[in-house]
């Protein structure tokens, strides 16, 4: 079974790069954001109906 690292996947360096880009992705955040940077999805509510959440993935 082939893992992360020996297939030249740098889990560490992931990581690195998405604190380095939390500070620019603050300036994109608006009403409704639910989520910041690092998950698997984007949420983000849409007040006028009840309770909704909008999920959007890559």
């Amino acid at each position: 079974m082939i893992d992360y690292k020996s297939s030249g996947v740098n889990i560490e360096e992931g990581y690195r790069a998405v604190e380095l880009m939390k500070e620019h992705t603050k300036k994109t955040m608006i009403p409704g954001v639910i989520n910041g940077i690092g998950s698997f999805a984007g949420m983000f509510e849409l007040p006028d109906l009840k309770n909704p959440v909008l999920v959007s993935g890559t």
